[in-house]
């Protein structure tokens, strides 16, 4: 059976077994995404990443064998411009710039939610399907490629306004930080479309979460503004 010509495909590589079946659950809850196969080590990753050519690699930083970090330079260094999200524990600035520097589409903290990656995912696919049967890019063109991965003017996902993203960003002025329950409470929305907005704006490295802990049941997120 054929694929949809914009189904996007995913390698998922991490060494462990149970993250890496989390992760191929996550892609494939995505619109639009399937995964075509895992990879525990950086030798495999590098070889299924030849024979399956995948849209986009899930890559995990630490490997048993080589760093994801060396993976993705390889790639590079071998002409491959397949997408690449890292997802990984590793939060070190070196590591991170890394990721940057060897052309990461995104880099993604684990352990994360679904609405997390949805969100990148979201902008990954946005992004490489901007210029999908074009030979030349008109300016709307190119600032759909560049805008979704925070290079170009604003594009928003499919169902978020204008008006209530600029709402949402005024809530975080200040250098205050607010849970998604607060903001739908001063915006006037749901929290659910107030934490869709928020967590675009992280997506983009507008704004930052963090986990706070405390009583029971699950921790909550905090946005604030990234410095600078």
């Amino acid at each position: 059976m054929p694929d949809h010509p914009s189904e996007l495909t995913v390698l998922v590589v991490d060494d462990d077994f149970m993250v890496a079946s989390i992760h191929t659950r996550f892609v494939e809850r995505a619109p639009g995404y399937r995964v075509v196969g895992t990879a525990a080590t950086g030798t495999t990753a590098l070889a299924e990443i030849d024979r399956l050519a995948p849209d986009l690699v899930l890559l995990d930083v630490h490997l048993p064998d080589i760093s994801g970090i060396e993976v993705l330079r390889r790639l590079r260094g071998a002409g491959n411009d397949v997408g690449v999200l890292v997802v990984t524990a590793a939060r070190e600035a070196d590591t991170v710039r890394a990721a940057a520097a060897a052309g990461a589409a995104h880099y993604l903290v684990k352990p994360f939610e679904y609405d997390d990656l949805a969100t990148r995912l979201d902008a990954f696919r946005r992004t490489h399907l901007a210029l999908t049967g074009v030979d030349r890019a008109g300016q709307d063109d190119i600032d759909a490629f560049f805008a979704p991965l925070g290079r170009g003017r604003e594009v928003l996902p499919k169902g978020l306004s204008a008006e209530t993203a600029q709402a949402v960003l005024a809530t975080l002025a200040g250098g205050r930080e607010i849970s998604a329950t607060e903001c739908a409470e001063e915006v006037g929305v749901s929290r659910v479309s107030a934490r869709r907005y928020l967590e675009h704006f992280v997506a983009r490295d507008q704004a930052t979460v963090r986990l706070q802990y405390g009583g029971t049941g699950r921790p909550e997120r905090r946005y604030r503004l990234r410095d600078g």
